[in-house]
């Protein structure tokens, strides 16, 4: 009997410590999903020519509602191995995330590709839907349309632009359309650029920026079949120099500004929806007037919903905002805030606006920022995440705040 109940016992014992085992682990698995449930993902497109392994993923960690507190981005490991995501697009309705592949190769087709991911819900992880052809080398910048149909894909090696259908589950379909977007009368056709490319709010024109021929190109956009004709006139120069990089559309269609990376200026437009036609009423400088240095302007983007405009200046390694004025569309200089970093190529807006995330190329970090509601100046942690030549960062928040 003794050693009937001392088997008993141990057997007693090893099923407690099993127990305990798989409710621990249930209990790890739970925790593991709620950091990321209810969180808001930050992903991070890297450079991987250098130690960057893909799209690296971060949740957004504020201490708190006041502009005063710290904001942090605590990072959650690699989403998606993939080659060179220089940029990305996200599609929030769907959780859908889109990643160029900025390569000269692809498939042993000299092209680059682009890659559509499914956003995980319990853990924000990336799951690849398709990936397709480019049309051109050098993916470098995308446009998604505003019933997410179509995506707009700017090939900076070859001066092209080439529209991908996106199905309903997210899916990418062989391009629909290819349009040479920086070669004919540049200075140089041997060597067009096709830095960025926008869509006007209401989805009927096309803009492509291309430094080389100092200019933007224009085309309308069948916005049911993807299609795309070359618009009259077919660009709009710029002064020599300039090199067009960025373009942003107000939300209301009245004006569209174009950052210029090799002038270090910001360039406003009054805008004609009617005709896709744009007549410059302002250029502006993206550095103080003290500075003599080295600089580009390189990310341009508006605040989500209140009249503030930023630029970073790769150079200057500051991001400086200006207040919009409503009616003119004009730009006035409100001040420079610091990255402590260098080469601030990117940054990304939360969708509410109330943060804003910095990739700073050249050492390895990106930098987490509080934006004041009232005067949209930036409040920056100070408190660097390590991630290896960020390129491009997005926000995505939890479903319920999608809607």
């Amino acid at each position: 009997m003794g050693r009937l109940g001392s088997l008993v016992g141990r057997c007693l014992a090893v099923l407690l410590v099993l127990s305990c085992t798989v409710r621990g682990g249930r209990s790890a698995a739970l925790t593991a999903a709620d950091e990321t449930a209810g969180a808001t993902l930050v992903y991070v497109g890297t450079n991987t020519a250098g130690e960057g392994r893909g799209i690296h993923l971060f949740r957004l960690q504020p201490r708190g509602a006041e502009v005063s507190q710290n904001v942090t981005l605590v990072p959650l490991g690699l989403a998606a191995e993939v080659a060179n995501p220089s940029y990305l697009e996200v599609d929030l309705p769907r959780r859908l995330l889109f990643a160029v592949s900025e390569t000269e190769e692809f498939e042993g087709r000299p092209t680059g590709a682009v890659s559509a991911f499914s956003i995980g819900s319990g853990t924000g992880n990336l799951a690849l839907l398709s990936r397709r052809s480019s049309l051109g080398k050098g993916p470098r910048h995308m446009a998604l349309d505003k019933r997410g149909r179509f995506l707009l894909v700017a090939n900076s090696g070859s001066g092209s632009l080439a529209v991908l259908p996106v199905s309903p589950d997210g899916r990418l379909g062989e391009p629909v359309d290819h349009a040479e977007a920086g070669a004919g009368d540049a200075p140089d056709p041997g060597k067009p650029g096709a830095e960025g490319v926008a869509l006007d709010p209401a989805d009927r024109f096309a803009f492509v920026c291309d430094p080389v021929g100092d200019r933007i190109m224009a085309y309308r956009f069948d916005a049911e079949t993807g299609k795309l004709a070359p618009n009259r006139p077919a660009a709009t120069p710029l002064d020599p120099g300039s090199g067009p990089r960025r373009m942003v559309f107000r939300a209301d269609g009245r004006y569209a500004y174009v950052a210029n990376e090799r002038s270090s200026t910001i360039t406003a437009f009054a805008y004609d929806p009617a005709t896709g036609g744009l007549n410059a009423v302002q250029t502006v400088s993206t550095v103080p007037d003290y500075f003599d240095g080295s600089n580009r302007a390189a990310e341009l983007a508006l605040h989500p919903s209140a009249p503030y405009l930023y630029v970073s200046n790769l150079g200057h390694d500051s991001i400086v905002l200006f207040q919009v004025d409503p009616e003119a569309g004009t730009l006035t200089w409100v001040e420079e805030q610091g990255t402590g970093g260098r080469a601030p190529r990117h940054f990304g807006f939360e969708p509410s606006g109330k943060h804003l995330a910095i990739a700073n190329f050249d050492s390895d970090t990106v930098l987490a920022s509080r934006v004041d509601a009232g005067n949209g100046r930036l409040k920056p942690s100070g408190i660097f995440a390590a991630v290896p030549s960020p390129a491009c960062v997005r926000f995505v928040p939890p479903p319920e705040a999608s809607r």
